[in-house]
């Protein structure tokens, strides 16, 4: 697009209030880029965002990788926030009220003054605030109650379900935020159908229509120019990248397959290597490691800045993913970024959830439930000779094309005019 023609577009476009507590400088969570690209791609599509974010002490990670990804002409806040676990505990201990919905919900003292600032200041059209943390929906619940505007809650995933969260108080304050929100929303986003009909089901009072789908993808132009990770001599690389959660994501079972396939001989430390990188959990993933004697085959890796995790992606032998079946109506973002990246790829997650549908629809069939240890030595062993052959069934390329986020911005900008429409037809109703 013509440089010129961009600018009077942006110049033109509406602006739009975007609450994220995970945005650049934070490092180690793939719902960054969801936010991250949309603030990218909305001001050709007639929104300019500004975004309410929060102050970078408030994060576990940190690092300038995407800063610069971040377009110089958008309005960026980072409003007081501290992190109850880290900023509120004596002897690593604090107190429960300190962290509900969330450890992050000292972040309302500093965000809601600040969003009032920003609607003061930028007369924004509407708001749009963003999970996984409750908080977010918390200042955009009292933003839209303060100004009026119409308001977008991206839901992303359910933020309760069968499992999660745990603890009768945690539970509670995350009911009562969730069903706030649903009920004040103009429009309530989720990233997956199933998250939509679980919402429509738990919500049978409310307009089916508030819930619409926009799924999470990747962005192309972030692996431009990325050239795969050197491929060093050794055992072939099963890498897994992101947060190993202890109950949504268990590797225990797989590490018990690992432990049977190395018994009878199949695999060992010169064929085989299971990358684990990001995992947050690391003492806990290496503990559990050690338990099923399988230490040795397992590499707890670092943080890597974005650009270099996705070209240790797009080099590496073979992809894994993990998903229990708790997690039914979530599909993980990095899903997303495996498929571009054209690895092979194994998938330990249920067979009946959204998930597996996303697979299935790009012609992957490598997949076995995440707990059942016994098929996933099955799957493991017969996973490792499809690559081996080069024979493992990659992603067809008009699936992952469909994929790309250009597409969910589009949709975005859609919502945004429909609810903007919609609140002037209201107030100028008699």
């Amino acid at each position: 697009m013509d440089a010129r023609l961009d600018a009077r577009m942006v110049s033109r476009a509406k602006p739009v209030l975007m609450i994220a507590f995970h945005f650049p400088p934070q490092r180690g969570s793939s719902g960054i880029q969801r936010t991250l690209q949309f603030v990218r791609r909305l001001p050709p599509l007639g929104w300019q965002p500004l975004v309410l974010s929060a102050a970078p002490r408030a994060y576990d990670s940190v690092g300038p990788d995407q800063l610069d990804e971040i377009p110089p002409d958008v309005t960026v806040r980072r409003a007081f926030a501290l992190d109850s676990a880290r900023h509120l505990a004596f002897k690593g201990r604090y107190l429960g009220w300190t962290a509900l919905p969330d450890r992050w919900v000292s972040w309302l003292l500093g965000a809601i003054p600040a969003g009032l600032g920003l609607i003061r200041r930028h007369r924004p059209q509407a708001i749009w605030s963003t999970y996984p943390i409750a908080s977010a929906h918390l200042v955009g619940l009292a933003l839209r109650r303060l100004s009026g505007l119409p308001w977008i809650a991206d839901l992303r995933d359910p933020m309760i379900d069968a499992s999660h969260p745990s603890g009768r108080a945690r539970r509670r304050a995350a009911s009562w935020v969730e069903a706030r929100t649903v009920r004040h929303c103009s429009v309530a986003v989720c990233t997956t159908p199933g998250a939509v009909r679980s919402y429509r089901a738990r919500y049978p009072d409310v307009p089916p229509e508030r819930f619409r789908l926009i799924e999470n993808g990747y962005d192309e132009a972030a692996f431009a120019g990325i050239a795969p990770a050197a491929r060093t001599p050794g055992p072939l690389r099963l890498l897994h990248s992101g947060i190993v959660y202890p109950s949504e994501r268990d590797p225990g079972p797989l590490f018990a397959a690992l432990a049977a396939l190395r018994a009878r001989g199949r695999i060992g430390v010169d064929s085989l290597r299971l990358v684990l990188r990001a995992a947050v959990h690391e003492d806990a993933v290496a503990q559990l490691a050690r338990r099923h004697g399988v230490a040795d085959l397992v590499e707890i890796a670092q943080p890597l800045p974005y650009r270099a995790a996705l070209a240790e992606m797009l080099g590496a032998d073979a992809l894994l993913l993990l998903q229990a079946a708790n997690c039914n109506d979530q599909v993980p973002a990095k899903l997303y970024e495996y498929l571009r990246a054209g690895r092979p790829l194994l998938a330990l997650t249920d067979a009946g959830g959204d998930t597996a549908a996303v697979l299935r629809g790009c012609g992957i069939d490598t997949v076995a439930a995440l707990d059942d240890s016994a098929a996933i030595t099955v799957a493991l062993e017969q996973f490792l000779d499809l690559v081996a052959a080069g024979r493992a069934p990659l992603a067809a390329p008009d699936s992952v094309r469909a994929c790309e986020r250009g597409a969910r911005a589009a949709q975005l900008a859609g919502l945004l005019d429909e609810v903007v429409t919609q609140a002037a037809k209201s107030s100028n109703a008699p």
